[in-house]
C-alpha cells in the first residue's frame, strides 16, 4: 500500500483525559467548564464536545497529568452547576497528531490513521481533527507502539516532534 505524504507527526504524553457527560444542554455550560479550568491554569490540548441522543452535551478534555487532581476538584466544585451526570478520567494518556498540509485534500488520512493504530491493536479514547491535523487519543503505554505504527503508513518528511511532558 502506497504511503500518503503528510507534514509530520507530533506526540505528547504526560497527559490525562477528563469527560463531563450527560450534561443537560444550556447555553452556559462550555464557557463554566472553559472558563473554570482557565481561570486556574489548566490548559486543554485537546477538547472534544458531542451530544448524546437525549442531546446531553459530552466533554472529552485532554490536560497535563499534573493539574489532573485540581481539574477534578474544579469539575466537582461546578457539576451541580452545569447539571453533569458523570466525570470520570484516564491517567496517563498520550496525544497523537499528524498534519499536514492540505489534509482537508486527502479524504484517505482518517481511515489510514485510525486503522494503522488498529492494526496493532491500539483504539483510539477520543478523536479531534481540524482542516490539517488529526489527532488521537490513546493509553501512554502504547505511544510508542501507535507511533511507530503511522511512521509506516505514512511518508512523514520529519522526525515525529515530542512536545515536552511541562509545556
Amino acid at each position: 500500500m502506497e504511503k500518503i505524504k503528510i507534514g509530520g507527526i507530533m506526540q505528547s504524553d504526560g497527559r490525562a483525559l477528563l469527560k463531563i457527560m450527560s450534561v443537560p444542554d444550556h447555553v452556559s455550560v462550555a464557557g463554566t467548564i472553559l472558563g473554570a479550568l482557565g481561570e486556574n491554569g489548566i490548559n486543554i490540548e485537546l477538547l472534544v464536545e458531542s451530544f448524546d441522543i437525549d442531546d446531553c452535551g459530552n466533554f472529552s478534555l485532554v490536560i497535563d497529568q499534573k493539574d489532573l487532581d485540581n481539574a477534578l476538584a474544579l469539575l466537582e466544585e461546578i457539576k451541580p452547576t452545569i447539571d453533569a451526570k458523570v466525570i470520570s478520567y484516564t491517567p496517563d494518556v498520550a496525544v497523537i497528531t499528524i498534519f499536514g498540509p492540505h489534509l482537508r485534500e486527502k479524504p484517505r488520512i482518517h481511515g489510514r490513521m485510525f486503522s494503522s493504530i488498529a492494526s496493532v491493536g491500539i483504539s483510539s479514547l477520543a478523536i479531534s481533527t481540524s482542516l490539517s491535523s488529526v489527532s488521537c487519543v490513546v493509553e501512554g503505554q502504547y505511544l510508542h507502539t501507535a507511533v511507530q505504527a503511522l511512521g509506516e503508513t505514512f511518508d512523514a518528511p520529519f522526525q515525529v516532534k515530542e512536545r515536552p511532558k511541562d509545556y
